[in-house]
Parts: C-alpha cells; sequence; structure tokens
C-alpha cells in the first residue's frame, strides 16, 4: 500500500511539474511573440559589411543573453526519447526560446538603429553532468551584432 502511495505522489508531481512547464513556456512564448511584432522594423541580419561605409553614422556592438532551463518533466522525456532515439522536441523548443530571446534583447540594446548587420549566435549547454549526470539542465544564447545608423 505504501509504495502506491509514492507511486501516485510521484505521479502527481510529475503532472504537476508538465502543467507548471506546460504554462510557463506558453506564457514565454505569447510574450516573444509580441515583442517580435514590435521589433519588425529593425531587421538583425548576416550581411558583413555595408557596401558604402560613408553611408554610415555611428555603428556599436549590442548583444543579448539569456539562459532558459528546462523543466523537469521534459527532462525525463528527454531521456527517454534518447534511450529510444528520435528527435528531441523537448531540447528543440528550449534552444528555440532561448535563440528569439536572445535576439529580442540584443534588439533592444540597438534601439535607435536601423539595422543590426553580421548577426552571430553562441549557444552552450549549463549543467550538462552536474550531480553525475549527462543531461542538458539549461541553455544559454548570446546573440550579437553591429547595430547601424545610417545618414539620413
Amino acid at each position: 500500500m505504501e509504495s502506491l502511495i509514492n507511486l501516485g505522489v510521484f505521479v502527481f508531481l510529475l503532472a504537476l511539474g508538465y502543467l507548471a512547464g506546460h504554462a510557463a513556456e506558453r506564457k514565454h512564448y505569447a510574450s516573444i511573440i509580441a515583442r517580435e511584432k514590435e521589433t519588425l522594423n529593425l531587421p538583425a541580419v548576416t550581411i558583413r559589411h555595408v557596401e558604402d561605409e560613408e553611408m554610415v553614422e555611428s555603428a556599436w556592438l549590442v548583444s543579448g543573453s539569456v539562459c532558459v532551463g528546462l523543466d523537469y518533466f521534459k527532462m525525463v522525456l528527454a531521456n527517454l526519447r534518447k534511450i529510444f532515439g528520435g528527435r528531441v522536441g523537448a531540447y528543440e523548443t528550449l534552444v528555440d526560446r532561448a535563440r528569439r530571446e536572445a535576439t529580442l534583447r540584443m534588439k533592444k540594446q540597438a534601439a535607435g538603429a536601423d539595422i543590426v548587420l553580421n548577426t552571430r549566435y553562441e549557444t552552450s549547454s549549463i549543467g550538462q553532468n552536474a550531480g553525475g549526470k549527462n543531461a542538458v539542465g539549461a541553455v544559454e544564447v548570446l546573440a550579437y551584432g553591429t547595430a547601424v545608423v545610417y545618414k539620413k
């Protein structure tokens, strides 16, 4: 009977973790989508330089960094997926949210610019070997580029 209660508590906590993580992820995505609409007029591109440098009034380095954690439920599902193979959707959404959030933070630093050139991304996993386990706990994404203001 006691082991059945323990199993019930485990399943309850797992379900609670899933619901809380899913709600937090949906809220974050809604925030990202709203802010992306606000920054559509500031393109962030991978072009390395401007053809006519005399057209540039000013330029400066901008960056945006974010660290997004993976909730426990998704970590359990990702570990199961690693056993059986296939696409690990939990990690895909984690990296997508982090990349988009870092881009938004970079664009916020570039306020007043006409364009962000030479946009690049750096990604690292945090807590990869925490506690002797080989699992990703969080991902950090750094977005950086050159904000440019053209002469009017």
